[in-house]
């Protein structure tokens, strides 16, 4: 390939443009020491109130787009977020109850010490009470104290308890939210997107389902508790508290509004940055032939720059929080004891009442400060599962209908088919199935082949025309019905952890007894012509698979796979280059070895080895989106047009 080819290739990605792009604004500030916040204070401040000001425009425009977006995966509204956390914790009403029983027994049991502590200071200071009932009276502290810890002991592990059940329902959920998900719309979507949805924001929401709820929970109680407990032991002690949490309540609410969309464009800055990560690997040799080394690590950066950004948003509107929460920490001990002084010299108050005030107030220092950084991590939470939950917003592909085939006869007419609106890849194919035959789609790469074998298994419905078999369309067929009659097996395949036993039984929906279990994996297996190896595996059919365990070669998994199929048993198999992986003198003899368990399916096998093509009853040459020639090895040599051109090619 020639210099001036591969710079010509290389600028089709050098100049695409970056959605993400910073402006000049945001770019890093110049460095100018720790002193310059004091000699030039404008500037400064200045400078950090205007990137702060475009910061959250940004984050505010990305979190609407998001909702509902051109491309990729959208983000559900909060509604939804509290609606099905609503809907687990309406399954575990008693297990709920416990916790806020037991946190209020616990917070109540320490709400009583610096009472009873008050007590007894007004007593000491009043000169009469006997020494017999101070003691008594520092044996019930000690008493309720022990009870106390009890109490917590249980609220934290019933609370424990919540938390792991609760967040194994919720996991279990997004789990079958995600198998949900029209494969078209996996594939169209950004790999990085996904992949942050179930990872990092899976993580997100198990922290804050696990952790944070049943805290909320205990801080809720226990705040609730002392502002009871305070109005009780003097309303005028309280006044200090309740405009310190009024305060707080107005700041956390403001906070909470503004973070919201802060934490959604985080979340997506790291999905670009996995996104490109994934491309550059995955593309790697791409990147070597065309020397795109330095812009992808420069788009790389320019990545972690977006999300440096995003992530300073949220911690600038942390900073400005934690300035009020310093602050209403500290003013109601202040207040207390200026009030009290006041309170006590106009006798409106006792000395033990102002010390059970501070005392409670400086009780409520942890569960409230616990209480906003709950706040906080739910709200992590909340965006991390409005950002699950927004997979099962995709619509779906098909609609399934009650129709059954009435036989085995596949038919595919006025196929057209566009990944982007406007530019079909496929332009009116018709296609029509013998049954038993074996058909081979062979083509250059990029015409076609393997968009036309996706809509005859029914993976993506066609944007014109239908796929029908026995009479019905196959997007009108529910998924189990559908791989029953034709299924698809690609040049990717994948591992399950478990048995070999397990990988190949789980394709047969039907329960299968023990022996009836192994009859079928080992035909299987002897049909993909695996059984050889699989005998000398450490403990056999039931050697564990998966990560961290036996690890199989690329060419023994896709015989797992394809093993799999068998066991399925569709009418109709599509085959888009499923034997790539696998040397050609092995490919060659696994297909040899399948050739009698076919016999009487309807085979479609897409494939650039043209062996393939030569042992098939019939070609279908796919050029440009359409077939341009349709027929046996033979005819289309005679023929001389592209089938045999390709052929010629592929000999020498």
């Amino acid at each position: 390939m020639s210099t001036d080819v591969l710079s010509a290739s290389a600028d089709t990605w050098s100049d695409e443009p970056n959605e993400f792009e910073l402006p000049p604004e945001l770019a890093a500030p110049e460095r100018r020491g720790p002193l310059a916040l004091l000699t030039d204070p404008v500037r400064q401040f200045g400078g950090l109130a205007t990137r702060f000001r475009i910061r959250r425009q940004r984050a505010e425009a990305f979190f609407a787009a998001s909702r509902n977006p051109e491309r990729g995966l959208p983000v559900a509204r909060n509604d939804k977020a509290f609606g099905f956390m609503g809907e687990l914790l309406a399954t575990r009403r008693w297990l709920l109850t416990a916790v806020v029983v037991f946190n209020v027994l616990a917070a109540t049991a320490g709400l009583i010490v610096p009472r009873l502590l008050g007590d007894l200071v007004d007593q000491v200071a009043a000169g009469n009470t006997p020494l017999a009932t101070v003691d008594a009276m520092i044996l019930g502290v000690a008493a309720v104290v022990v009870v106390q810890a009890v109490l917590t002991f249980a609220a934290r592990r019933v609370s424990a308890v919540f938390g792991y059940d609760l967040l194994a329902a919720a996991r279990e959920a997004i789990v079958r939210t995600v198998l949900r998900l029209p494969l078209g719309r996996i594939e169209s979507a950004s790999s990085g997107d996904l992949l942050t949805r179930i990872t990092s924001d899976v993580s997100k929401m198990s922290e804050s389902v696990r952790w944070a709820f049943p805290q909320l929970v205990m801080s809720v109680v226990i705040t609730g508790l002392s502002i009871v407990a305070m109005v009780l032991n003097s309303w005028f002690l309280a006044l200090p508290l309740v405009v310190s949490i009024t305060v707080l309540v107005v700041v956390t609410r403001r906070y909470l509004r503004l973070a919201m969309p802060g934490y959604i464009t985080e979340s997506g800055s790291y999905s670009q940055i996995n996104s490109t990560m994934t491309e550059t690997v995955e593309g790697a040799r791409t990147v070597e032939a065309l020397r795109l080394g330095d812009r992808r690590i420069e788009i790389g950066d320019e990545d972690i720059e977006v999300s440096n950004n995003a992530e300073r948003y949220t911690m600038t509107l942390r900073n400005l929080l934690f300035i009020f929460l310093d602050v209403s920490y500290q003013l109601p001990l202040v207040g207390v004891v200026v009030l009290g002084t006041w309170g006590y010299a106009n006798h409106w108050v006792t000395i033990g009442q102002i010390t059970a005030a501070a005392i409670y107030v400086q009780q409520m220092v942890e569960p409230l400060d616990r209480l906003i950084q709950v706040a906080d991590r739910l709200q992590i939470g909340l965006a991390a599962t409005t950002r699950l939950l927004g997979i099962a917003e995709v619509p779906r592909d098909r609609t399934p209908g009650e129709r059954r085939p009435a036989d085995k006869h596949l038919e595919g007419h006025d196929l057209r088919f566009a990944y982007r609106e406007g530019r079909d890849v496929l332009h009116g194919i018709d296609l029509d199935l013998r049954e038993g035959e074996r058909l081979a789609i062979v083509g250059p790469s990029g015409s076609g082949k393997s968009t036309l074998g996706r809509l005859m298994a029914g993976i993506n419905g066609p944007r014109t025309g239908s796929v029908t078999v026995g009479g019905v369309e196959l997007m009108t067929l529910p998924l189990d019905v559908l791989r029953t009659e034709v299924a698809l097996v690609t040049q990717e395949h994948h591992v399950f952890v478990g048995t070999v036993r397990d990988n190949i039984v789980l394709a047969r929906d039907q329960q299968l007894t023990p022996d009836e279990g192994d009859a079928a994996v080992v035909s299987a297996l002897q049909a993909v012509d695996a059984l050889s190896w699989v005998e000398k595996l450490p403990n056999g059919l039931d050697t564990m698979l998966g990560h961290g365990r036996t690890e199989l070669t690329p060419a023994q998994a896709q015989q797992v796979a394809l093993a799999r199929l068998v066991v399925a048993d569709p009418h109709t198999l599509v085959l888009d280059e499923a034997t790539s992986l696998i040397d050609p003198r092995t490919a060659r003899h696994l297909e040899g070895s399948m050739a009698a368990l076919l016999e009487g399916r309807t085979v479609v096998a897409i494939a650039h080895r043209l062996h393939t093509a030569h042992d098939a009853d019939r070609i279908a040459v796919v050029i440009d989106g359409r077939i341009a020639e349709l027929g046996s090895h033979a005819e289309l040599l005679e023929l001389g047009g592209e089938y045999a051109r390709l052929w010629h090619t592929w000999r020498s």
